[in-house]
């Protein structure tokens, strides 16, 4: 699917679950990884992520294209448009659009980060840490003993 395939599907489903024209830029962005797709406030562009439509198809893409419109049709009316607001939660419901968009399987971080030990050579005391750190500037706390990595 192109950009100008894209447009024309979002129009499209505007007006067949809206029934309010979509004015602005529709266009795939290839830099998203954690989320289907996304509005812009300022412009008031949709982006959508190119790797959610590959993995899943049309249908799904539509489905992200109609929580996408929620967000762009309630803010152009003045009304509730992020995920807390009522007014947000009650158009999901009328258009029967996802809240969240489905997990794209593969891309999910490691939860366990790298941790780096270090020990003090006078009083035994360990300190684990996500950073390393320059053991040459740093003492125990203790007991300002030399720390060494282990």
């Amino acid at each position: 699917m192109n950009e100008t395939a894209l447009q024309q599907l979002v129009e499209q489903v505007s007006l067949q679950y809206f029934g309010k024209p979509f004015w602005h830029k529709a266009s795939f962005n290839k830099r998203l990884r954690t989320t289907g797709g996304r509005y812009l406030l300022r412009s008031h562009n949709i982006e959508l992520n190119l790797h959610y439509y590959e993995t899943f198809g049309k249908e799904e893409l539509i489905e992200v294209i109609k929580h996408e419109l929620c967000h762009y049709h309630l803010h152009l009316e003045g009304k509730g448009y992020q995920h807390r607001d009522a007014d947000f939660r009650q158009l999901l419901k009328e258009v029967e659009a996802p809240r969240f968009c489905k997990k794209i399987p593969g891309t999910q971080k490691t939860t366990k980060a790298l941790r780096y030990e270090y020990k003090c050579t006078a009083c035994g005391c360990c300190y684990i840490r996500k950073r390393k750190m320059d053991t040459n500037r740093y003492v125990c706390g203790r007991c300002k003993g030399q720390l060494v990595s282990i």
